[in-house]
């Protein structure tokens, strides 16, 4: 055995040195475990499965405005001879990532830059990422830490599977980058957006933005473009150093801002949840297109996709979401998705739901043999609802031990499945980002007020617009309010 040990330690360390490949941005030999066409296959298989999650957000001209940018960003970076995506998503969280060969940007985060000069610094930040090759470094990392345990290793069941983000696509989109990683994404994004004309400066006035944001979200909300990153006061200081010495480097001076452009391209944009899509008041989540509400339990965590709906406690113990099923049947459906899932129905019934048909199912998690000591059971609770000419699947899953604190949530919120019938929301129409000239000297809270903003909403507006309430604005500034 002790023999086979080290054999197995020296096959180990010959592998990793015949993995060695140069790093694009710094020069030096570090492990990976893959090529480079294997990198950008990983993303080419991820994107569509990201862009069915979120969907494009239907706007052409921002389409090409970020296509347009990237291009150019492209052309100065360190690796400008792989192909490039770059995509806004149709979701209101306040985020942009990458993955080999594909930038996104949500509308959320367009709507809270103020100029051009905060999106190109954020933009050379995400190709930062692909340049220095980090998402291929992160699964490199998590793969070595199984090396010596490959032979050993369980997978314990996990609720994340029933949702979205357990995909293997999806997967490589909540891969979390060290400090390291992040801080190099900043220099990169400073010298990126230097290079191509613009006021690197402004980038770290966003990290203000994304502060605030935190605060007024909650920690649990954060976005993977602010949850894994150094302190927002310590980048604001070092990226507003490294603006300094890349002007220094490169002679530039009368370097774009560009804030009434942006300003502009981004009138009509759609803020907050899109009500087409579905929108969640007071724990009933709506969906004017498709005619039908159920209840949300107060105080869990939500997220709504075009895939699916999911909600989750804040302690992680359960997880419930909405998706639609396959097949013509309610039997048809319930057999697909128990298929699917790899689960093993306990019991089945025959229920209405508000006058709806539907199945109540109970299942259990099937689990492999050598897993049956070690892993804990997820039990599950599924309604199959047909409604409308669909069957709507609800399905709420914990670890068995905790499932039956769980069920009276579930039953709450699957039960409540019902029809929508109320015009006012039926017909509610998004928010929408309008641009206004202020037409007098006054503070920026003086401003808003003048334009019908609430006391509640005052901290918000002056976080999209990157404002405090005793700001002044001048006569003739272009500000952000928020309209139907």
């Amino acid at each position: 055995m002790k023999k086979y040990i080290i054999f197995s330690y020296l096959a180990a360390a010959f592998f990793l040195v015949q993995s060695c490949a140069t790093n694009p941005v710094t020069g030096k030999r570090q492990v990976v475990l893959m090529s480079e066409e294997q990198e950008l296959a990983m993303g080419r298989e991820a994107d569509p499965q990201i862009v069915a999650q979120y969907g494009l957000y239907p706007n052409q001209e921002l389409q090409n405005f970020i296509n347009q940018k990237g291009k150019e960003m492209v052309a100065v970076s360190h690796r400008p001879n792989i192909a490039y995506e770059f995509r806004i998503v149709d979701s209101e969280v306040l985020n942009a990532f990458a993955i080999p060969g594909y930038v996104y940007f949500t509308r959320g985060i367009m709507a809270h830059f103020n100029n051009e000069a905060e999106f190109a610094g954020v933009l050379g930040h995400e190709i930062g990422h692909i340049t220095a090759r980090h998402t291929v470094s992160q699964q490199t990392k998590a793969t070595l830490g199984q090396l010596g345990l490959i032979g050993a290793m369980v997978v314990s069941p996990q609720l994340a599977q029933f949702g979205e983000a357990a995909s293997q696509g999806l997967g490589l989109l909540f891969l979390k980058f060290g400090r390291d990683a992040e801080r190099q994404s900043d220099e990169l994004g400073v010298e990126y957006s230097t290079k191509i004309g613009y006021d690197a400066t402004e980038m770290s006035d966003f990290f203000s933005t994304l502060e605030r944001q935190s605060e007024a979200s909650g920690a649990e909300e954060l976005p993977n473009f602010l949850s894994t990153h150094p302190n927002p006061g310590e980048r604001h200081e070092t990226v507003a150093r490294l603006a300094t010495e890349w002007k220094q480097k490169l002679n530039t001076t009368n370097l774009k801002v560009n804030r009434d452009a942006y300003l502009r391209r981004i009138e009509g944009l759609i803020y907050g949840e899109d009500p087409n899509q579905g929108f969640l008041e007071n724990n009933v989540f709506y969906h004017p297109q498709l005619k039908f509400q159920f209840n949300v339990p107060a105080n869990w965590n939500y997220q709504n996709t075009p895939q699916q709906v999911q909600m989750a406690p804040k302690d992680g113990k359960a997880l419930m979401f909405l998706t639609l099923a396959q097949g013509t049947s309610l039997q048809q459906a319930a057999s697909t998705a128990l298929q699917n899932y790899k689960l093993q129905a306990i019991e089945s019934r025959e229920v209405s739901v508000n006058g709806l048909p539907a199945l109540a199912v109970v299942a259990d998690q099937q689990q492999q043999q050598q897993q049956q000591q070690q892993a804990p059971i997820v039990r599950t609770l599924s309604y199959f609802i047909q409604y409308g000419g669909a069957i709507y699947h609800l399905l709420g899953a914990a670890n068995q031990s905790d499932f039956n604190a769980y069920v009276p949530y579930f039953n709450n919120t699957m039960q409540s499945f019902r029809q929508l019938t109320e015009s006012s929301k039926l017909n509610r129409q998004p928010e929408r980002v309008r641009i206004k000239t202020v037409t007098q000297d006054e503070s920026f809270e003086q401003a808003m007020r003048r334009y019908g903003m609430p006391e509640k909403r005052l901290e918000e507006m002056g976080i999209l617009n990157g404002m405090r309430r005793n700001d002044r604005v001048t006569k003739g500034t272009l500000i952000k309010v928020i309209e139907r």
